[in-house]
């Protein structure tokens, strides 16, 4: 059977085309085309024109330097420990993946030629033949049973040591097949492998700081806090990629300072430009914006294990979200509804409503919890997006309620390292994660490693369970909408917004597109973008 797309036109394809540069969701390009009768199976199709489009014809050569939002003594080479935007921009230059996340939200090959199953529990990895590391060694399965194995064990530290442990089995069955068998069935693996800390690292590694890995890029600098510069990688597996000669990545932390040095010509590539600065940028000539909303949020933690469940409450009814949405964010966002399943994920729950801001049903809770008059410490930072802006806007609405948020604005240094997870109220700023799973095993289950609020409930813990290895779709998507009630309604995390980042480029940066896992095109650019000559 032969797909069709009827009454599609080339007119049609610049819409696509415009869409994808001005960030729309999988969703909004799949209504898109249901719409202008594209079959399903079709889709692809136009996406990869549309993409082609957008990319035009790349240059090769060149070095780019680009800024981050974050820097510290912490950061790191070893992908299990990537934590930061800053990480993961550096380990996507010098490292691949077994599978990648594309334009549309789906996993892709990477390192993997192939990823089977018939059960979604014992998965079959084959490797691509040919692949060598920075240093000359062929990638062998030897290399991905280390890799993988490496997050299971905990002296490693790994950041998805949690997700990791539903690998009960990994061994190599050849030098280019591995065979990984889970506690219980998860149809998820090939998004989870497609997480920026299951890069894959020589058999053996212990030292990091030289960045050997298969990426198209081979480390020159590295300097934890300061910068990092690689060249290109002339023995790149990847026919024609990288385009760049070399790529110099650092850390400005305050906006204003990195768009400045965007608009002086110090640099080509400044990430998360705020919606203060995004007009600056857009206004002149030289320089655009490019953006996208696919789940990005910075929420609001209330520990439940040393607040009172009544606040939380009140708190959730005294957060103005359109106030943030058009004062914090400037019109860059889309409301929340304290729960991390954005629209951009087809698992989004459109049926749950957003907690009402209501100040006198918020002082009912507030009464109740008996903080009226007390003075409440909520620590924010530049460290976490818009958090501060937020903040001061909560504060405003709190104390026409009686209740006094004393608002501490620490350095974004050490800020989550000292702060997160551990202040009895604090901001987090979360990056997209591609699947349900991924968010609850990461932040809500009772032993997630990032449990911003200390949730828990075995209730969910055990939905979790019977959603990850479900095949039936239907039943899967019933299960993660009653989730996300669950999160919206008991958890202490108050999300008011999923925001629309902007990373701000010079006219010459080009080939950057939106990827579901956040900004700096999922944050693999040095990969794939170049510079027009």
């Amino acid at each position: 059977m032969t797909d069709t797309i009827t009454n599609w036109t080339k007119s049609d394809d610049a819409r696509v085309e415009d869409a994808i540069r001005r960030g729309a969701s999988r969703r909004d390009l799949l209504k898109m085309m249901l719409a202008g009768g594209v079959a399903l199976s079709a889709g692809g199709a136009v996406f990869s024109r549309a993409e082609r489009a957008v990319a035009a014809t790349p240059v090769s050569g060149g070095h780019l330097k680009a800024a981050g939002i974050s820097a510290s003594n912490a950061d790191t080479l070893d992908p299990a420990k990537a934590a930061l935007s800053t990480d993961y921009v550096r380990c996507c230059s010098l490292y691949n993946r077994l599978t990648f996340i594309d334009v549309t939200g789906d996993p892709q090959m990477e390192l993997a030629e192939k990823l089977e199953t018939k059960d979604a529990k014992t998965w079959t990895v084959t490797l691509r033949k040919g692949v060598t590391f920075h240093n000359g060694k062929a990638l062998t399965s030897a290399d991905v049973v280390f890799a993988l194995k490496r997050h299971l064990d905990p002296a490693v530290g790994s950041k998805v040591a949690k997700i990791a442990a539903q690998m009960t089995e990994i061994k190599a069955i050849d030098p280019l097949t591995i065979e990984i068998v889970l506690k219980a069935a998860n149809a998820d693996l090939p998004f989870i492998l497609a997480l920026h800390q299951f890069m894959i690292v020589q058999d053996g590694t212990t030292d990091f700081s030289k960045g050997v890995g298969t990426g198209a890029f081979v480390l020159e600098t590295f300097e934890p806090g300061v910068r990092s510069i690689v060249k290109k990688n002339k023995n790149y597996w990847k026919p024609g990629l990288p385009n760049l000669d070399s790529f110099e990545f650092f850390a400005i932390s305050d906006t204003s300072a990195r768009v400045n040095a965007l608009l002086a010509g110090d640099i080509q590539f400044a990430s998360a430009v705020d919606p203060r600065s995004a007009k600056l940028v857009e206004a002149q000539k030289g320089f655009e914006l490019v953006k996208s909303t696919v789940g990005t949020y910075t929420n609001l933690n209330i520990r439940l294990d040393m607040n009172k469940p009544d606040f939380v409450m009140g708190m959730k009814h005294i957060v103005d979200r359109e106030q943030i949405i058009a004062a914090a964010l400037r019109g860059y966002g889309e409301i929340g509804n304290d729960q991390p399943i954005s629209k951009a994920n087809v698992y989004h729950n459109p049926n749950l409503k957003p907690k009402a801001f209501d100040p006198d049903k918020a002082k009912h809770y507030f009464q109740k919890a008996g903080v009226l008059g007390q003075s409440i410490p909520v620590i924010a930072s530049e460290a976490a997006d818009y958090s501060i802006d937020m903040a001061m806007i909560i504060q405003s609405s709190a104390a026409e309620v009686g209740l006094k948020l004393d608002v501490q604005r620490v350095p974004s240094d050490g800020y989550w390292d000292k702060y997160w997870l551990k202040a009895p109220i604090h901001f987090g700023n979360i990056n997209p994660r591609p699947t349900p799973d991924i968010y609850f095993s990461l932040l809500y289950s009772s032993d997630a490693p990032w449990n911003e609020s200390q949730y828990k409930s075995p209730k969910f813990d055990s939905l979790m369970l019977e959603a990850r290895g479900m095949l039936d779709q239907a039943k899967r998507h019933e299960i993660y909408n009653e989730m996300q009630t669950m999160i919206s309604d008991e958890a202490g995390t108050i999300i008011p917004a999923y925001s629309t980042n902007a990373d701000g480029i010079s006219s010459k940066v080009k080939g950057l597109l939106p990827n579901p896992l956040g900004g700096m095109m999922g944050y693999a650019m040095a990969e794939y973008i170049w510079l027009e000559s």
